[in-house]
């Protein structure tokens, strides 16, 4: 089996690293906001807001939620804190009674306001942890950064061209309790988004500690094969995505095409007849090439314009 995979994956890296193939997606730098919001406060965007001393800044610890405003509301808010509130649980965050979603609700949409971009924006939602080492933390209280910026144009709509893929082949993503969670700790995905960029593509797929298909830098993946959708388990150590789960709940029900959670291997997405990635910003993400194979996508069209072109429009 682990040979198998390695033949796939060199595959892959063979085709793309033998030819230069120009991507097609280039991601837009977004413009400046001009609040941000820490522990009570609007401060100047950009405003330096941890010490020498954050746990944050030496460990990563913390977690972060990245939501989408169109018409001052915000999509999926209600998955989208029921992830975050799981993780501040695991993590052993001590939440003051204060701290609720509609009190985080209620601070996005101020910042929003404040920065000129109710109609549509890209919300970014930091917990932090306070100073101390790994013993012994000055406490267990939730540090509060908020930053937005106007909506890209791009993430209101489908993908025109299909983006090109790879699989990162040094990283071996874990399958525990944590694995599911929006971590600050991301150095397997920003690596492998260094990988994609390296390589002229527009997104990487990592593997689990089995070898198996896992999720994407910035995304979770799914394929379609014989029209049926598959996507990955919570067990194989994807990220718990909202939209991930908005297509899970409605795909079937609104669509009439069936989606499921089953573990795939790199052999299944060179198999596949389509693959298309989701996250909260995006939406839907179709897939045109993977290593040497090129995919269509009307299926994946057909489930952009049925369930999440109308949240636009809400």
């Amino acid at each position: 089996m682990a040979s198998s995979i390695r033949t796939v994956i060199n595959t892959f890296r063979c085709g793309l690293l033998g030819t230069v193939i120009p991507t097609v997606n280039s991601r837009p730098q977004l413009p400046m906001s001009t609040f941000d919001y820490y522990n009570g406060k609007f401060i100047p965007s950009g405003s330096p807001v941890v010490s020498a001393d954050s746990r944050a800044l030496r460990y990563g610890d913390g977690l972060f939620e990245t939501l989408k405003l169109i018409g001052n509301q915000l999509l999926l808010a209600d998955s989208h804190f029921d992830r975050l509130f799981h993780g501040l649980s695991l993590l052993h965050f001590d939440l003051p009674q204060y701290f609720t979603r509609e009190f985080l609700t209620g601070l996005i949409l101020q910042l929003c306001k404040k920065n000129n971009t109710e109609k549509a924006a890209r919300i970014r939602l930091s917990i932090l942890r306070g100073n101390g080492g790994p013993f012994d933390p000055e406490n267990m209280l939730p540090q509060l950064l908020i930053q937005c910026w106007p909506l890209p144009s791009h993430a209101l709509s489908l993908n025109e061209h299909g983006w090109q893929i790879g699989i990162y082949p040094e990283a071996r993503k874990s399958c525990d309790v944590f694995a599911n969670l929006k971590s600050n700790n991301y150095q397997p995905y920003l690596l492998a988004a260094h990988f994609a960029k390296r390589n002229q593509l527009d997104e990487a797929v990592l593997l689990n500690v089995w070898g198996r298909i896992c999720d994407a830098s910035i995304a979770n993946i799914a394929w379609i094969k014989n029209g049926t959708i598959f996507t990955p388990p919570l067990s194989e150590g994807c990220v718990a995505g909202v939209m991930r789960r908005h297509l899970l709940e409605h795909c079937e029900l609104v669509t009439g095409i069936r989606m499921i959670e089953q573990a795939g291997t790199a052999e299944d997405l060179a198999q596949a007849d389509e693959i298309f990635l989701t996250n909260a910003i995006n939406g839907i993400r179709k897939v045109s090439r993977l290593g040497g194979k090129q995919y269509q996508h009307p299926l994946t069209t057909q489930l952009y314009d049925q369930l999440i072109r109308p949240m636009h429009q809400a």
